[in-house]
C-alpha cells in the first residue's frame, strides 16, 4: 500500500539514540552504531522521531510499503518491556551498572604522572576556533568525553604531544564532521587519533571523523582506539 513512512540517512545518523526513545512503537533500534527501522509494519508514519534527531537524518516519505500493524506493535512493545535490564533510551550506552572492583573501599591506583598533558584551551570541539594557530602541524586527538573518566592514564598514553579535542555525539547538537572538515582543510594535520568508548552511540564520533577525512581530500594518517566502560583498551 502507499503510505507515509520514515527514511533514515545513515550518513547523517550519529548513533545518538534519541529517535529510539521518541518512537512509541519501538520501530527503531541502534544497530552497529546507527538507527535502523527494524520493521516497516511497526512505523505508523506520524514522525514523532523527526524533531528529536539532531542531525536531521530522518525524513518522512510516501512510498509503497506494508500496512501499519497495530497488533504486532503491541506484542513488540510487551516483549521489549520484559527484559530484566532495559535501557532507558534504547541505547546500550545508557545501561546502568556498577563496575566490578571499584567500590569505595578499593585502594586507589597511583597515577604515573600528576602533570596535565592538555596542550591548549578550549578543548571542547564545539568551542575550538577553526582558525586556532595551535592546530597548525598538530597531531590531533579527537576524544569522546567519557574516555577521560574511564581510562586513568589518558594524559600520558593518549594526550601527550597532541592537541586534544573532546565531544559527545549523543549530547552535542549538530554534526561534528562539518567543523572537523574545516579544521582539516585549513591546517596541515600530521596525524589524527580517535579515542572512543565501546558503547554504540560513540560510533558517531568515528563516523564524523571518517566523513571529514573524505571531505578534506587529504591523506592524513589516523587510527581509532576503543575503551571499555571498565577502563580497558579493547581495540587499538
Amino acid at each position: 500500500m502507499l503510505r507515509k513512512i520514515i527514511k533514515i540517512d545513515e550518513e547523517k545518523c550519529n548513533g545518538c539514540g534519541l529517535c529510539v526513545n521518541a518512537c512509541h512503537e519501538g520501530a527503531l533500534q541502534l544497530i552497529e552504531g546507527k538507527a535502523r527501522l527494524i520493521s516497516e509494519s511497526y512505523c505508523d508514519g506520524l514522525g514523532d522521531c523527526l524533531p528529536e534527531c539532531p542531525t536531521k537524518a530522518i525524513i518522512l516519505e510516501e512510498r509503497e510499503t506494508v500496512e501499519y500493524d497495530e497488533e504486532a506493535v503491541k506484542k513488540h512493545i510487551e516483549k521489549k518491556q520484559q527484559p530484566a535490564n532495559p535501557t532507558p533510551c534504547g541505547c546500550p550506552g545508557t545501561h546502568a551498572k556498577l563496575l566490578v572492583n571499584k567500590q569505595d573501599n578499593a585502594t586507589p591506583v597511583p597515577s604515573e604522572s600528576t602533570q596535565s598533558q592538555l596542550a591548549q584551551w578550549p578543548c571542547q570541539l564545539k568551542l575550538v576556533p577553526v582558525t586556532a594557530p595551535y592546530l597548525d602541524n598538530a597531531h590531533l586527538l579527537i576524544a569522546a568525553d567519557c574516555t577521560a573518566f574511564a581510562y586513568p592514564n589518558i594524559h600520558q598514553k593518549f594526550m601527550h604531544n597532541k592537541i586534544t579535542l573532546i565531544g559527545c555525539p549523543k549530547l552535542d547538537d549538530g554534526d561534528y564532521s562539518e567543523k572537523l572538515t574545516a579544521i582539516l582543510k585549513q591546517h596541515e594535520i600530521k596525524s589524527l587519533s580517535v579515542l572512543r568508548m565501546e558503547v554504540p552511540c560513540c560510533g558517531g564520533i568515528v563516523q564524523a571523523v571518517k566523513k571529514a577525512l573524505i571531505n578534506c581530500e587529504k591523506l592524513i594518517p589516523w587510527n581509532v582506539v576503543t575503551i571499555s566502560t571498565d577502563g580497558r583498551v579493547i581495540e587499538e
